[in-house]
């Protein structure tokens, strides 16, 4: 297990669970939002973005943290963070909060909080029915390496899996 994939909802805890993960097993941990985004919150083109998820995927080992198809089918383990929308909220709104007028430091520059809060609404609300089934459909075709993380015992037992101590 050296390619490892976090994907959830914003806010659902992947930047943390990557981290932790990479730390634990000694993986490098890389984040998709400086490839979806770029400075100002402006979206990255697809072309673009596709070829930096490649040369992510490309290297012998990681950790990465985000969502992405792309990643998902190269990893050999995915942990799919599935909360619900209200924990998602409160989550981004907490992280959030002190980077309103700045960019969080796994962002690009010039992307302040505050200048995404309505369309972060939006993608926090609309993953439940744009992006989740999807997630769930390719999780239940590849079962082997595929967790669905709902509760602490979900995550005790991909954490097993791995050979991380609780």
């Amino acid at each position: 297990m050296s390619k490892i994939h976090v994907t959830g909802n914003a806010g659902a805890g992947k930047s943390t669970l990557a981290r932790e993960i990479g730390t634990a097993l000694g993986l490098p941990v890389f984040g998709l939002d400086k490839i979806v985004w770029q400075e100002g919150w402006v979206k990255t083109p697809p072309e673009t973005r596709a070829a930096k998820e490649r040369a992510l995927i490309s290297r012998p080992e990681w950790v990465i943290e985000g969502v992405s198809q792309t990643v998902r089918d190269a990893a050999d383990t995915v942990f799919f963070l599935d909360v619900d929308r209200k924990t998602s909220l409160i989550r981004c709104a907490k992280r959030n909060w002190k980077f309103l007028f700045t960019s969080r430091p796994d962002l690009p520059k010039n992307c302040p909080e505050i200048l995404i809060i309505p369309d972060l609404i939006k993608i926090i609300w609309g993953f439940k029915t744009h992006t989740r089934p999807k997630i769930l459909a390719d999780m239940t075709e590849q079962s082997s390496g595929r967790f669905i993380i709902t509760d602490t015992t979900d995550l005790k037992s991909a954490y097993r899996h791995l050979g991380i101590a609780e």
